[in-house]
């Protein structure tokens, strides 16, 4: 098993993308991440991290897994149940294109309504209106005087109106 053989599985589920990340990460989403895809998979490109592969496994499954020599906990990622293969042959091939459809599964059924509308359009359709979101998300990006997106998050100032202290917490719509 490679970095190769993992593309070639992770890229034949529906509805995949794959991003480069972090640097040196091959991250890989049920549905686009510009519409609210989610990551369900990572492999490390020039092998100076910890690991060779990261996915999710399920609250079930996460235990099980911790338990096979090879295997660890991912750092930051752990939480929200995802594991680590330290190395290849940690789990024969087999096992490892389950756990990735099973990740890829886990992942797609948490997908916002919104996200598994827009996929589940005909693919011309779809594709036009990732493509006009991302035009959208790079202009904004790029406009003078813009923060980046995710720039405020957890900042708090003060409501001139009531003197009030508001906070911008992360997925604050205001």
């Amino acid at each position: 098993m490679d970095n190769e053989r993992i593309r070639e599985i992770c890229m034949a589920l529906p509805h995949v993308a794959e991003t480069v990340n972090w640097g040196h990460h091959l991250v890989y989403w049920a549905g686009d991440r510009d519409i609210g895809g989610k990551m369900f998979a990572m492999t490390d490109l020039d092998g100076t991290g910890f690991g060779v592969l990261w996915f999710h496994c399920g609250a079930e499954r996460f235990h099980e897994l911790l338990e096979t020599e090879g295997i660890s906990a991912s750092p930051y990622l752990a939480k929200a149940h995802w594991v680590t293969l330290e190395r290849w042959d940690a789990l024969r091939p087999r096992e490892i294109e389950q756990e990735l459809r099973r990740a890829h599964a886990l992942i797609f059924e948490k997908l916002p309504k919104r996200t598994r509308a827009v996929l589940a359009m005909p693919e011309k359709e779809r594709k036009k209106l990732i493509s006009e979101r991302k035009k959208m998300l790079a202009a904004r990006d790029a406009s003078p005087g813009r923060k980046s997106r995710g720039a405020d998050r957890g900042k708090s100032s003060r409501s001139a109106t009531t003197g009030r202290i508001k906070t911008k917490s992360r997925g604050s719509m205001s």
